[in-house]
């Protein structure tokens, strides 16, 4: 390809992979360009890839890869770094998905809300995310009744774990199968992790907690797409870990976990791991910032959880002990030729450890350890073993061991999980070691790399079958278009009969063969495969081409490492173990086995068996990818390796499907987006409308490109081809440019003549101004000067003059002081004595005003008692009558069936409670008789107390008295100054005596106050034994009074069996509250004991027989209302009729003043089936109106005459539902203004639960309604949303081609929502509906179009877009001109904000995460002008980490609002009254006898 100067390219680099750069200067075939570090290069072009120039504009990066300009690796890995640097971690690559480990918590992607966003929406219509992939997966599952797998790879830590239990969570979110005890499937699989972690991962050079095993993870559902299960698989578990591993590497968790467990470690005899030949070939022990020991006690935890006993635990960690004490068997050569026996006292502690902890013989271990049996026919030959094969033979004990304990614990998982062995379709999902290349590679990662080729070839399978179905779909000829495959390198390694891993299995069944003749005759055998290439400073080790690039093998352990035996002896061994798990991990033999008691078995071979059925397994099913990226080693947020993440890109596959891609037409765009990118290349054709596939044929065939395709919808390019486009395409904007910088530069110089003219101008006249302003300034300094002289004389002499004023004042104002405070200092002296006089006169008074008023409050206090006393009892008696009625009822209904029973047992039992009530009364009057002695007694002593009081008080004024009458003396004679030494002295001691007497006057209230405090708790006491006595007497009362009614009740059992039924439509309906759970029902509705209104009971049963209707004329009025209610009787004058018939007859027939009815009952439920039936829908409006008037009405008209005036004995303080209903009763008549109670009608209970239902049910109907519109406006929405997309293929569209003028964008779909608003609104006028339900509705309906336009904003990248905005734009200016339109009384307009507005209301209410989601989705496709900078994006991601852990919720979309927008008293304020009066009934309803009096008066008052 030719660059030219400007170009801007991609250039390898060793530290950062690729960088950026720009061509400065072309040579013959080298090419100088200046990188993004400012450094300048010199490269051949080949060296070289194309770079996008747009690519700064519109956010810098795509979601998915296919849409990249030059799909190539810098594109790739760049395009990754741009979307990780703002949170996208997420990047779809076709159908694949790309996961960027975040290294942070990021809850706003994963929450509920964030699954109902991608429940059933097609993969790649929102931003890219694992629950789009898995979302995908179900509903392929469901609609094609196919199984599918979701296959998750990547290295360790790059997320694999938390990508697979978000796959799950979304599966169990649309799966909707029930927690068992409290864990979703997803918990159970996600708990049993830490298990097979310790048991299945390991370190390796590169990972801490590499997975050494893969793990399919089967999610099993029904016919009807609920999970019925789940199971996991285990996939090639590297058993050679257990007996050899390289430094620094390590062997499996569990047994370091082990080692470290303290007294679990001493029991097994265990130590340092560093003492155990199976773990210390490798120096590394300790992982960095992981305890072992801690380690250790989660993975008991984690067998706890998963139901496995402690029995089996120990019995676990006795196999694992046994594995490292067998590693530490030595052997020596024995006494025969080609023999071996223990080798010292050490080895023979560990075989006996090992025996004890297996459980088995020691003397038997021995012999299977160092012999073999050989079965013929003659009978079984013992053959020793030589102490290599020993050591052999011991290291497949190990290994057999292991892996059978490993399948033991997956097993158990997955019977503590639960399967479903009759599902049919599953999800499984994937996880598997990835793709491994170390400085010294083995055996293991032979056979990793060797299964990662496999799942590679099935992965490039599926690339290139989405590629055929894309070209299918575009109906482009892709016939010659050549499959890349690896299918060369799986022949390499397992084709027979020549392969490598045949070649392997076939050295090692040769006893004298090594890594030397296999490496030898694997150099013979494929010696041309360009695949294999022999290494340059070593004979044995070779590399093999790998699709992620070339690994060097080091085939030194090859041998050892594949050789697996079967031993019959192990078998027997274990078998007869006296431990259950051990036995049963060695079940019987089949018979081929038992034959040959040594049978070779390749490790190689059985891997690729297991990889075998694996594929299987992938084949059978759908597949998706999700291929998880480490961004850095550090494991640290926003860092991202270039290196690293090229290198795992390879290893998983990415860029070999990037270079699949490139075989075909690696570059496709819709002809709208080609046409937008390249019309400036034909101006010509651009003029008025066009076809753009004619247009976009017309550019290629312009450009003399060929090998294009014209697909339905899309052109596809061959590679290269879209760069030629570009490089012609720049040459037009650059000479574009030229032109505009010449036009340009010509417009500044003119501009700056005139300026340059202007300002000289302004210069003169500037000058000469200042000529005329220094002139005028001398003359005025002149006048001035005059002035100020003659003020300063002026202020010598005012300042003389002022100073000596000053002086004389200060003389006359010292002299006047002297003489004022002389005579003020006398009148204070005359005053002081005054004072003195007037306090204590007024405290003589106050103390006599204090004592009368203390007798006079003892007084009124219990006169008050006594009145309340008098009153309480009233109230009582009033409160008990209110529910006798319905109280006695309930009672008669349960004692009926025991009626004899009770007389019998009441005869026997009266006159015994008689006697023992007596006796009792007696008792307690003695009782009170003496505590009656012990308040006289303490009255008594109050007075005598009172009487000592007097006695101090006139002692007290005698002294004050005296007091006065000296000071008189002292103040009227002169004689008495003289004397007044021995005055003072007298006023001293008499002030003493008085302080003595205030004191014991003091201390003698207290004792007053005590005494009064001892009467008053007798008094207390005396009160409670009269209310105890009056609660036995009304006890008795009641007892006496339910003798008589069960009496009357005996003699009149058969007219109560024919009462009809609303007798017991109410109690039992309506006896305890509506709604409430069982634990509050009592504070509801509670009806005091029937015991005490029970004397009463025989009139107001006579009374309720003699007034209730019988059972024919009941069914009638049921009749009647179910045919008001079923017909469409329609409107009158703007009224409902339904509602005013309704009302009209329960206002005739008295039913809301009826104690107990079913009718009312029978009008919600009438109401709620016409509301379920097929029509309902339709029905909505005009139930809307009924209903809400029918409340407006009872609401305006009924009353609640005082029904729960006595507040009822309750336990706490809470509001019952009573006071609620009353609360709400009162209230709207309150707001109303109304001060009588003209026209309105006594409410009982059923009236007022009557009202309560149904405005329950005008909430269920404006709900319903609303929910429905949302559903009906969602689709025409969500193609408005889409709308900008499909309009670009519309003739006649905008462009923004050069020349061309904009044509406004088609609002044919923002048309339909405004069709929608007018049909609404006709339905709704055609009913009659309310104009505040209107505007409710209308206003919340908006509200959902806001909110759906902004999260299609934040979660399609495609959205928000410049030119979606000014499509967005214009469709709410219709609905905004919709708005206004619409009359006032239906929703009120609110004015436009201005931009000032804008920033200081708006903005506020959005949170960071919502700007900064705005901000980093934007990208402007029109103008191509530059986004918001890197650097607010960069501070406002700060702040998004800094305030994740404070936000209660981290979601940046908006919540619809389900809440029901107004109370009861909004519609008694907002409706208008209704007159009802004038509505006549229909004709259908004349025939009824019940409404005779309604047709001859319209005035439904009660007869």
């Amino acid at each position: 390809m030719s660059y030219r100067k400007g170009s801007k390219v991609w250039v390898e680099e060793k530290g950062e992979g690729w960088v950026e750069a720009e061509v400065v200067e072309v040579k013959d075939r080298a090419i100088v360009m200046l990188t993004s570090h400012r450094k300048k290069i010199t490269v051949l072009a080949e060296k070289c890839l194309p770079r996008d120039t747009d690519e700064d504009l519109g956010g810098g990066h795509v979601d998915d890869m296919t849409k990249l300009t030059y799909l190539n690796e810098p594109g790739v890995l760049y395009n990754l770094k741009r979307r990780y640097a703002l949170n996208e971690i997420y990047t779809y690559t076709g159908s694949i998905l790309i996961a960027v480990n975040p290294f942070t918590r990021l809850p706003h992607l994963y929450n509920e809300y964030m699954m109902e966003q991608y429940k059933g929406v097609r993969l790649g219509e929102l931003s890219p995310h694992v629950f789009a992939v898995a979302d995908a997966s179900y509903r392929a599952m469901v609609n094609d009744s196919r199984s599918q797998s979701i296959l998750v790879s990547g290295e360790s830590g790059a997320g694999k774990t938390e990508t697979t239990k978000f796959i799950m969570q979304y599966l169990t979110y649309v799966g909707g199968r029930a927690a068992i005890d409290d864990r979703t499937v997803e918990q159970q699989v996600l708990e049993s992790n830490p298990l097979l972690e310790a048991f299945g991962n390991a370190k390796t050079v590169r990972n801490d907690n590499s997975s050494r095993f893969g793990k399919f993870v089967e999610m099993q559902f029904d016919a009807n797409g609920r999970i019925s299960g789940a199971a996991i698989r285990t996939y090639l578990l590297e058993r050679s870990r257990v007996v050899q591993i390289n430094d620094p590497e390590r062997n499996f968790h569990c047994f370091y976990q082990l080692c470290a467990s303290g007294k679990d470690a001493e029991l097994y005899k265990l130590g340092h791991p560093g003492s155990f030949h199976y773990l210390n070939k490798s120096k590394t022990y300790e992982l960095e910032g992981t305890n072992n020991e801690d380690e250790y006690w989660k993975t008991k935890r984690a067998m706890d959880i998963v139901g496995i006993s402690r029995n089996d635990q120990d019995a676990i960690f006795r196999i694992l002990a046994a594995i490292l004490h067998l590693g530490n068997i030595e052997f020596s050569p024995g006494k025969e030729i080609d023999s071996s026996k223990i080798k010292d006292p050490t080895s023979n502690f560990h075989l006996q450890m090992a025996a004890k902890l297996f459980m088995c013989d020691p003397d038997l271990l021995v012999s299977t350890l160092c012999t073999r049996a050989i079965n013929t026919l003659e009978g079984a030959i013992i053959k020793a073993l030589d102490c290599s094969a020993a050591a052999a033979n011991r290291d497949a004990l190990a290994k057999t061991v292991y892996a059978r304990l490993f399948d033991w614990l997956v097993e158990n998982i997955n019977k503590s999980i639960g399967q479903d062995v009759d599902s049919k379709v599953q999800i499984g999902i994937l996880d598997i070691y990835g793709f491994e290349s170390f400085k010294n590679n083995s055996f293991e990662q032979f056979c990793i790399n060797f299964a990662n080729e496999k799942l590679q070839q099935h992965f490039n399978e599926h690339v290139f079958k989405m590629e055929q179905e894309e070209y299918k779909s575009e109906k482009i000829d892709w016939s010659y278009i050549e499959f890349i495959d690896n299918q060369d390198v799986l022949d390499l390694i397992e084709k027979k009969p020549i392969g490598i891993i045949a070649l392997l299995d076939e050295a090692c069944m040769f006893p004298k063969s090594t890594h030397e003749t296999f490496a030898t005759k694997m150099f013979r055998n494929f010696s041309s495969h360009h695949r294999l290439e022999k290494t340059k400073f070593s004979e044995t080790d070779f590399t093999i081409s790998h699709y992620a690039g070339k690994v060097t093998y080091q085939t030194e352990s090859f041998l050892e490492k594949n050789r697996d035996y079967i031993v019959a002896e192990h078998c027997n061994l274990l078998s007869s173990s006296r431990c259950p798990l051990v036995s049963g991990l060695f079940g019987t033999l089949p018979e081929e086995s038992l034959r040959s008691s040594y049978k070779f078995s390749s490790v190689a071979s059985r891997f690729k068996q297991q990889l075998q059925a694996l594929m299987e397994t992938l084949n059978s099913t759908e597949p998706h990818y999700v291929r998880c990226v480490k961004p850095n080693s550090v494991n640290q947020p926003q860092i991202f390796e270039n290196q690293s993440v090229l290198h795992q890109l390879r290893c998983g596959g990415v860029l070999e499907a990037v270079r699949i891609s490139l075989a075909g037409y690696p570059t496709r765009r819709t002809y709208a987006e080609f046409v937008d990118r390249f019309g400036v290349l034909v101006p010509e054709l651009m003029l008025g409308s066009y076809d753009e596939r004619a247009l976009t044929k017309g550019i290629l065939e312009k450009m003399k490109l060929d090998n294009f395709q014209l697909g339905s919808t899309k052109v596809f390019l061959r590679a290269g081809q879209i760069a030629i486009l570009d490089m012609r395409r720049a040459e037009v904007l650059e000479n574009a440019a030229r032109h505009i910088q010449g036009r340009f530069r010509t417009f500044i110089t003119r501009k700056e003549f005139v300026k340059t003219r202007e300002a000289s101008i302004s210069i003169q006249a500037y000058c000469r101004g200042c000529l005329a302003r220094k002139k005028y300034m001398v003359k005025r300094e002149t006048a001035a000067a005059i002035i100020v002289q003659k003020y300063v004389r002026r202020w010598r002499l005012h300042r003389t003059y002022q100073q000596s004023h000053s002086a004389a004042l200060l003389i006359q104002s010292c002299i006047r002081g002297f003489i004022a405070r002389r005579y003020f200092s006398v009148i204070r002296e005359q005053k002081a004595a005054l004072v003195i006089q007037s306090l204590w006169r007024k405290r003589k008074v106050i103390i006599l005003f204090q004592q009368y008023r203390q007798a006079t409050v003892a007084i009124q206090c219990a006169w008050r008692q006594k009145v309340a006393r008098r009153e309480l009892r009233r109230l009582k008696m009033a409160a008990n009558e209110a529910g006798a009625l319905r109280e006695a009822k309930n009672k008669l209904e349960k004692k009926l069936d025991d009626l004899t029973l009770r007389l019998t047992l009441e005869r026997r039992l009266r006159a015994a409670g008689e006697e023992a009530k007596s006796v009792e009364i007696l008792k307690r009057d003695k009782l009170i008789e003496s505590l009656s002695a012990e308040c006289a007694a303490a009255k008594s002593a109050a007075q005598s107390e009172h009487d000592k009081n007097l006695l101090l008080q006139r002692q007290l004024d005698d002294s004050l008295r005296e007091i006065t009458m000296l000071r008189s003396s002292k103040i009227m004679t002169a004689e008495a100054e003289r004397e007044n030494s021995n005055l003072k002295n007298l006023v001293e001691s008499l002030s003493k005596n008085n302080s003595s007497l205030e004191y014991e006057l003091t201390s003698a209230r207290k004792g007053s106050d005590a005494t009064m405090k001892k009467l008053k708790d007798v008094e207390g006491k005396c009160n409670h034994l009269q209310q105890n006595l009056d609660k036995l007497q009304e006890k008795l009362t009641n007892m006496e009074n339910e003798n008589h009614v069960l009496r009357q009740k005996a003699l009149n059992m058969s007219p109560l069996n024919n009462m009809p039924m609303t007798t017991k439509a109410f109690p039992q309906k309506f006896a305890t509250p509506i709604g409430l759970p069982n634990g509050e029902q009592k504070h509801g509705y509670e009806t005091p004991p029937p015991a005490k209104y029970l004397a009463s009971l025989p009139q107001s049963l006579t009374r309720s027989r003699r007034t209730r209707m019988p059972v024919e004329r009941q069914e009638e009025n049921h009749e009647i209302l179910l045919r008001c209610i079923k017909e469409n009787l329609g409107f009158k004058d703007g009224k409902p009729v339904t509602a005013c018939i309704i009302y009209s007859c329960l206002l005739h027939w008295r039913a809301f003043e009826s104690e107990r009815t079913a009718i009312f009952d029978h009008v919600i439920e009438a109401i709620n089936n016409v509301l379920k039936g097929e029509e309902a829908d339709g029905r909505l409006p005009y139930w809307l109106s009924n209903t809400s008037s029918l409340l407006c009405l009872l609401q305006k008209n009924l009353r609640s005459n005082g029904l729960f005036a006595t507040p009822s004995r309750r336990s706490g303080g809470t509001l019952g539902i009573g006071d609620k209903i009353v609360q709400t009763l009162r209230s709207p008549s309150k707001l109303m203004g109304r001060s009588d109670n003209l026209g309105q009608v006594d409410a009982r209970y059923p009236a007022i639960l009557f009202k309560q239902q149904l405005t329950a049910c005008v909430e269920k109907i404006f709900g319903q309604l609303r929910d429905n519109l949302k559903k009906e406006i969602s689709p025409l929405l969500s193609v408005c949303i889409q709308a900008p997309k499909s309009s670009r293929a519309q003739p006649g569209k905008a462009t923004k081609s050069p020349g061309i003028g904009a044509q406004p964008p088609s609002n044919s779909h923002w048309d339909n929502i405004v069709k929608f608003l007018d049909l609404l609104m006709d339905t709704l006028h055609e009913n009659y509906v309310p104009s505040f339900f209107i505007r409710k509705l209308i206003t919340q309906l908006f509200s959902f179009i806001n909110i759906q336009l902004f999260n299609s904003l934040l979660l399609r990248r495609e959205c928000c877009t410049f030119s979606n905005g000014e499509y967005v734009k214009a469709g709410l200016s219709l609905l905004e001109k919709w708005i206004t339109d619409a009359t006032d009384e239906v929703i009120h307009q609110k004015r436009k904000k201005k931009l000032e507005e804008i920033r200081n209301e708006l903005c506020p209410n959005l949170s960071v995460r919502q700007i900064y989601r705005i901000c980093s989705m934007y990208w402007d496709d029109k103008y191509n002008t530059q986004g918001i900078s890197n650097e607010v994006v960069s501070a406002m991601r700060e702040e998004v980490n800094k305030d994740t852990q404070n936000l209660v919720s981290n979601s940046f979309l908006l919540d619809d609002d389900l809440c029901i927008p107004f109370s009861t008293e909004d519609l008694s304020i907002a409706i208008p009254a209704i007159d009802y009066v004038d509505i006549e009934l229909p004709e259908s309803l004349h025939h009824y006898a019940s409404v005779q009096l309604l047709l001859k008066h319209h005035d439904p008052q009660p007869v």
